[in-house]
């Protein structure tokens, strides 16, 4: 049954979306979520499944400006850029390379690992209150270092973490290979974190989050929002079906499309697409017993319900470019270094779209032009991550309550 006026409308039904439609029903209001093609039908079905409370360091780093060049304008390198998408994307590169200064980037840390600390306790609190922990996998994940060099590299990153609070153990030899056997002879060193988090199948984890939410008096549909405004005492929603919606408030949720939206309010958010690349293959293609991080590639390697999922890097493409599947395919001849008994005679390519800020910091907050309205996007990809503490914090916008961290941080208008 619809209603003349919902309490909340959510525009976006991924894991952002459903997660606050989950706390905000569970807090008594009166939900709808809207979704242009279904629940979990963008980047959260197609993502790694990992709870990277660990990745506190920004993309838009200082080391980034030496890997910059190189990377860039490599096609099938972990960051890049096709050439013709130069001119569209320069404003948005200017202000990562700026994101990228010392003293910018380690405040990018401080509010990432402010995020990242409240998303470590509140996700398992999620997860519990709406009955999906059973999916979730407590096995750690290991960093993978093909020589000694590669690993030492690594260690400034480490200690940075480690500063922070976060627990991992360094590993060599007969250790190395028990916590994943099979490895191919040049992988050297490994950095074990025991505290990381998966989950069965993102898939799956957030279509649970949205069933439950619905159990408990949320409402969706599916629908395209095609113009949005905040009237006298409400804000209303027009739909490409011609029909209108109105909510008291309403939470821009919506992914690597939301700047679309925001730009109608007069909000200009310069929101990017990382386009993020993967291969889904059977289970059995090999026994992994664990997440597998491979950072001097910029990729991972899940074991999921589904499958095992060989996925990530960034190519900085927009929203309409074809996809580049030879990015799916150059990572899975890496894997295949890694792990040489690897079966790949079957395996599915997928590509996704995940909401990418220039300083890495997703958009948390009102907006400074239409008040009822709330943006929560941005999370790059770590939308996953930082779905349970995002959505906190809009339950506690919404109700008005004391907020558990400083937002100023990832405010709308912070690149005005």
């Amino acid at each position: 049954m619809a209603h003349p006026q919902y309490d909340v409308c959510i525009i976006g039904a991924g894991i952002i979306g459903l997660s606050t439609a989950f706390r905000l029903t569970e807090a008594g209001k009166t939900v709808l979520v809207i979704d242009r093609k279904g629940m979990a039908a963008e980047a959260s079905a197609g993502n790694a499944g990992a709870l990277a409370f660990a990745d506190i360091e920004p993309l838009a780093s200082p080391g980034i400006m030496l890997k910059a060049p190189r990377w860039l304008f490599d096609p099938l390198g972990p960051l890049s850029l096709p050439i013709g998408y130069i001119p569209t994307i320069l404003p948005w590169m200017l202000k990562f390379f700026r994101s990228s200064l010392p003293d910018r980037f380690e405040q990018g840390a401080a509010a990432q690992t402010a995020l990242m600390d409240l998303s470590r306790t509140e996700t398992e609190t999620l997860f519990a209150a709406a009955g999906v922990d059973g999916l979730l996998r407590r096995d750690g994940a290991l960093s993978l270092y093909e020589g000694e060099k590669a690993w030492l590299a690594s260690l400034p990153m480490w200690e940075a973490r480690e500063r922070h609070g976060i627990g991992f153990e360094h590993v060599t030899g007969s250790r190395l290979a028990e916590l994943q056997p099979g490895l191919g002879a040049t992988v050297t060193h490994g950095t074990f974190v025991p505290h990381w988090l998966t989950v069965s199948d993102p898939l799956d984890i957030t279509t649970a989050i949205g069933q439950a939410a619905i159990e408990r008096g949320a409402y969706f549909r599916v629908a395209e929002v095609c113009d949005i405004g905040e009237g006298e005492d409400s804000v209303v929603l027009s739909l490409a079906d011609g029909s209108q919606v109105k909510a008291h408030e309403v939470v821009v949720a919506s992914g690597a499309w939301s700047h679309r939206l925001a730009e109608k309010l007069g909000d200009r958010i310069p929101l990017e697409t990382e386009r993020g690349y993967n291969t889904t293959f059977p289970k059995d293609a090999f026994d992994l017993r664990r997440q597998l991080v491979i950072p001097g590639d910029g990729f991972v390697i899940t074991p999921l319900d589904t499958g095992l999922r060989i996925g990530g890097a960034v190519e900085l493409a927009g929203l309409e470019r074809a996809p580049d599947f030879r990015r799916s395919e150059i990572m899975v001849e890496k894997t295949k270094r890694i792990l040489p008994g690897l079966k790949t005679d079957t395996g599915k390519q997928w590509m996704g779209f995940r909401p990418s800020m220039p300083d890495s910091l997703p958009v948390i907050g009102r907006s400074p032009n239409a008040p009822r309205i709330i943006h929560a996007f941005g999370h790059g990809h770590l939308g996953l991550t930082q779905a349970a503490a995002t959505a906190l914090l809009v339950r506690d916008l919404v109700l008005d309550r004391p907020l558990p961290i400083d937002l100023s941080p990832y405010r709308p208008q912070r690149f005005s």
